[in-house]
């Protein structure tokens, strides 16, 4: 089964993507920050990674530079 990870600060959007993307059959893990998906993506290794741009902490543009390197 594919896994995707989805990075998202907003609670319920969150939710609402991760809900949506199991129910299409993906296993759907979710990050609320760009620091949790660096450390998310490392462990878990999922096969996509779908990541807002601006979030507290670490965004998501420098969040894929750490994980591009």
């Amino acid at each position: 089964m594919t896994k995707i990870l989805l990075v998202e600060d907003h609670t319920e959007l969150r939710h609402l993507l991760g809900h949506e993307l199991q129910s299409m059959g993906f296993t759907a893990i979710t990050a609320k920050n760009g620091r949790e998906g660096v450390e998310t993506a490392v462990a878990e290794k999922p096969d996509l990674i779908l990541m807002n741009s601006m979030m507290p902490e670490m965004n998501g543009w420098e969040a894929t530079r750490v994980l591009r390197a």
